[in-house]
């Protein structure tokens, strides 16, 4: 009698030949997160986030906490509006000075508390209010802006990097020196050379890293230039996000880490839901704009609907989430699909994740939600069991599955002799009130796999998956 007890789920990984995976490593994972480690568990859902400004697509959401450390504002940027929001408590109002292109997204960043932005369009514009903008005299438009030893740095619309005087004591950002290049200031300009445009600038080891369209990145620290000869940085340069220097984007490629030295391709476990075969990976342009966060520990990005080649599996409005603590894959959808995300401290002190839709209404992740706003969310886990011999026949005589008490999971089991999940037969599993979910193959159950499928779509509790324990009977070789 062969006995397995697996009680470590892992994340998603369809990079791997199949027949090589642990019993418990996932084939899907859809709408579950990890915890407690090793566990996996129904995602929470979600509730409205204040109100519809204008009913167009949220491209940009960011937050400005003032350095007095309780004044927050919190912003929105769709249509042709910047909207923002007092302490991000009440409703939206059109910020002053606040016509941007429309559709833009809007770039920011902070210099001796003075937010200023950019949409790429229109001028350059600085808030000491937060709520009212003037035109930033003498500034370059861009989209891209990063603060760096107390200058502002703006990527210009083609392959010029700007920056402004240095900030000293006594002066404030915005002012008509800060961008003045006649001697003595020292404001100036250099080009970043190859194809490409600027897409994204950001700090990291003390240095300010550009990159471009094409994917070629450098770095400056306000003495050198260096080539980074490489070509793995984002094609979306709202892809990038950061948590205590470590940042991470999406390309072409692949989702790339990157800590200050070279980018790293973490994403092998899902790269056929990136790009494949059949060309049904993620769409050509989705690479370029595909929007980003960084939440706790967890990056989630957007990509659109996507299919796994080798499970022949669709993801509608996938949204693609990596927790960089686990080194783990999983998928998520949601009723109403990001366009654009923000993680941010809200007035009490309570780190949020926001996002916004095409429909112009911005919505907040809440751990105590069971449903998207409403809608039921509909998880689903399958993987696939050979007990480390998939080339043997088994009699399966039992499996059991761990839930916690209540929940409503529904159990199926399904028998085959080769990989493929096409033409597979589920058969269900009784649950239990008690979270143990137990079945007793019938006599004569036989195949070298066993695949599991686990699925849920209540408004009630959310479950979690546990482990569990197979046994089989190996059939003469």
């Amino acid at each position: 009698m062969a006995i397995n007890r697996v009680l470590n789920i892992a994340g998603v990984n369809t990079y791997v030949n199949p027949l090589l995976k642990n019993d418990g490593e996932l084939l899907i994972a859809k709408n579950v997160e990890s915890y407690p480690y090793g566990a996996k568990r129904k995602r929470p859902g979600y509730i409205t986030y204040l109100g519809t400004a204008d009913g167009n697509e949220v491209n940009t959401i960011f937050s400005w906490l003032r350095n007095d450390g309780t004044t927050l504002t919190v912003y929105r940027a769709s249509g042709s509006s910047l909207y923002s929001s007092n302490q991000g408590t009440a409703s939206w109002q059109l910020c002053g000075n606040g016509t941007i292109g429309n559709g833009s997204h809007v770039g920011y960043a902070v210099l001796d508390n003075i937010l200023a932005i950019g949409d790429g369009e229109g001028s350059a514009r600085h808030s000491s209010n937060g709520t009212s903008f003037t035109n930033t005299s003498l500034a370059p438009v861009g989209e891209h802006l990063v603060a760096y030893q107390n200058r502002m740095f703006i990527g210009g619309t083609s392959s010029t990097l700007f920056y402004s005087n240095a900030i000293i004591p006594g002066e404030t950002y915005g002012g008509t020196a800060s961008w003045d290049t006649t001697s003595p200031n020292d404001s100036a300009s250099f080009n970043l050379p190859g194809a490409g445009k600027i897409n994204s600038i950001f700090i990291s080891n003390d240095r300010v890293v550009s990159s471009k369209t094409s994917g070629r990145m450098f770095t400056w620290d306000n003495y050198e230039l260096a080539d980074m000869s490489t070509t793995q940085g984002p094609s979306s340069p709202y892809s990038v996000a950061e948590k205590e220097g470590y940042h991470l984007w999406l390309n072409r490629d692949g989702i790339q880490s990157f800590g200050g030295g070279v980018p790293t391709l973490i994403s092998n476990p899902i790269q056929s839901q990136i790009y494949n075969d059949v060309g049904d990976g993620i769409s050509g342009s989705i690479f370029d704009d595909a929007p980003a966060t960084i939440h706790h520990y967890d990056y989630l990005t957007s990509v659109g609907t996507v299919t796994d080649d080798l499970l022949n599996e669709t993801y509608p409005d996938n949204i693609i989430k990596y927790n960089f603590q686990k080194n783990e894959f999983v998928n998520w959808q949601f009723e109403d699909n990001p366009t654009s995300w923000h993680s941010l401290n809200d007035i009490d002190g309570d780190r949020v994740l926001v996002f916004g839709d095409s429909g112009g209404q911005c919505y907040k992740m809440d751990g105590s939600a069971n449903t998207d706003n409403g809608t039921a969310i509909e998880a689903e886990m399958v993987f696939s069991i050979h007990l480390g011999a998939p080339d043997i026949e088994k009699e399966w005589k039992r499996i059991v599955a761990i839930f916690n008490p209540g929940c409503e999971a529904k159990v199926q089991v399904a028998f085959s002799d080769s990989f493929s999940m096409d033409h597979l037969v589920w058969v269900p599993v009784d649950d239990s009130p008690t979270g143990i979910y137990k079945y007793r193959f019938e006599q004569g159950s036989r195949s070298r796999l066993l695949f599991v499928r686990i699925h849920e779509s209540s408004k009630d509790t959310r479950f979690i998956f546990y482990g569990f324990i197979v046994e089989a009977e190996p059939v003469g070789r």
